[in-house]
């Protein structure tokens, strides 16, 4: 196992980070995984071969480890992200002083890449914390490091994604409200981030490099929550709650350990413009991967949704 290529995947255990796994062992690397709960995320060994897999604590107040194993690596993968603010994560510490951090360490240990995964929106001057946080992270790593890959996806979908299944379990209601209904995005699988980011450490003189990743097709917020209910065979009322009453509602509702679906901070990049591959970056073809087409996809694993499936609730 000493000669094989190793990664240290921050963010390993998370949604995208079991895929990245998958395909990394399958292609001979070692793959260091620092977690905060390592006796949770024994899963990840299971779908790799013996020894190939390994977690160590991640505390972020001491990065001794992690500077341990990055010292140790070919390469580094930054997946670390949060969709909403709490009392202990802020924006600014999770998406802008960690990326800030590991990639000052892969410059310091002479790590080959360092790919942190971003967002399709990140923007300095944007409205939204989440967005200006994501720009600043894409923005001192490629200052810190010089041979940074940056991945901006669209939305990722998948059987563990918390956007295809949270609208299928809001099927219980017969009206679902949703905001910025002729909102566009361009919904990507979670196998095809993966292999993304894969293909990206393979690729040679890519460095410094942003790739903007979506899927096949550009498609509404509405028009996708319709095709989440026909998928799952429940007919729902489908209509557009006004940006200022879900404004006020997520300022409300804020107070709560878990916001309701909408943030207000998620409503700004909602006002904003469409997350939709902007063509100024490379894109997925530039990595040579066809994507899948998600309306397609998720009939696989929202078939729990529909009567009689295992989430599925009395109409």
């Amino acid at each position: 196992m000493n000669n094989y290529p190793i990664a240290t995947i921050l963010g390993g255990g998370g949604f995208i980070g079991r895929y990245i796994v998958r395909n990394l062992t399958k292609k001979n690397y070692r793959c260091i995984i620092p977690t905060r709960n390592p006796f949770q995320k024994g899963y990840l060994k299971t779908q790799a071969p013996p020894g190939s897999v390994e977690l160590i604590d991640f505390n972020v107040k001491n990065f001794d480890k992690i500077e341990e194993a990055i010292s140790n690596s070919n390469v580094v993968i930054n997946l670390i992200g949060i969709l909403f603010e709490n009392r202990k994560q802020k924006f600014s510490k999770i998406h802008s002083d960690i990326p800030d951090i590991i990639s000052k360490l892969c410059a310091k240990n002479g790590v080959d890449k360092f790919i942190h995964l971003s967002a399709i929106g990140a923007n300095k001057d944007s409205k939204s914390l989440y967005q200006r946080s994501k720009f600043l992270g894409e923005e001192k790593s490629l200052m810190n490091f010089k041979n940074t890959v940056i991945i901006r996806p669209s939305v990722v979908c998948g059987p563990e994604d918390n956007f295809t299944n949270l609208f299928s379990k809001l099927s219980f209601s017969p009206v679902i409200p949703i905001v910025g209904f002729n909102y566009k995005f361009q919904p990507i699988m979670v196998t095809d981030v993966a292999d993304a980011i894969v293909k990206a450490i393979q690729i040679k003189k890519n460095e410094g490099k942003i790739y903007e990743i979506g899927g096949p097709k550009i498609i509404s917020f509405g028009d996708m929550v319709k095709s989440i209910m026909n998928t799952i065979g429940k007919k729902r009322f489908v209509i557009e709650m006004p940006m200022l009453i879900a404004k006020i509602q997520s300022s409300i509702l804020s107070v709560l350990p878990i916001p309701p679906v909408l943030t207000r901070d998620q409503c700004e990049i909602l006002s904003e413009a469409d997350n939709i591959v902007s063509n100024k970056e490379l894109t997925i073809k530039d990595l040579n991967i066809n994507p899948k087409d998600v309306e397609q996809a998720m009939e696989k694993w929202l078939w729990r949704y529909r009567d009689g499936g295992q989430f599925a609730k009395a109409e």
